[in-house]
């Protein structure tokens, strides 16, 4: 028990002290962190299937005062049954974004590229599109939410469109 006690104070510590002297409203430079939410899957031939999904992310923002610009990567974990016939397993996307920063908040739009894998019907790419939002709580961490919509065309050339919504809350540490 004794041991643990200077483990906890260190972590404390660093918890509450910033890492970095960049301001709140200054969203330049490089994230990392994770995502959890949920996944709402849906094809023409009447299979669906929804469950949760999470995962990680990364990226790198250039501030322009008001204006934000920015591109990254993410990669989430799946498990969601899509009527029996195939198990959506992951989805790794490549977007770019452009928002609108205020205060230590940024609301922006994002599009990509995506790639949806299955347990039995292969993988298939995509693009995609959708809108979020991160506010700033120290100068080294964000937290935010982000709702994409996705579409895969002819699935693996199964002739299967895919569409799949994403509803997603972001951590992210800011370096």
């Amino acid at each position: 028990m004794l041991r643990k006690t200077p483990l906890l104070a260190a972590f404390t510590t660093l918890l509450a002290a910033p890492a970095t002297a960049q301001s709140l409203d200054d969203f330049t430079g490089f994230y990392a962190g994770a995502q959890l939410g949920y996944a709402s899957v849906d094809t023409d031939i009447g299979l669906d299937g929804s469950d949760w999904i999470g995962g990680i992310l990364f990226g790198y923002d250039y501030d322009f005062g008001d204006w934000v610009i920015g591109a990254g990567f993410d990669y989430d974990w799946a498990d969601v049954d899509i009527g029996g016939a195939a198990t959506l397993e992951d989805v790794w996307r490549v977007k770019v974004r452009g928002g609108y920063n205020f205060d230590n908040s940024l609301i922006y739009a994002t599009v990509g590229y995506a790639d949806a894998g299955t347990d039995t019907l292969g993988s298939s790419d995509g693009w995609l599109g959708g809108i979020g939002y991160e506010y700033r709580i120290r100068s080294d961490l964000s937290i935010g939410a982000e709702l994409l919509h996705h579409e895969f065309d002819n699935f693996n050339n199964t002739g299967v469109d895919v569409d799949a919504t994403t509803l997603q809350f972001r951590a992210s540490y800011r370096f």
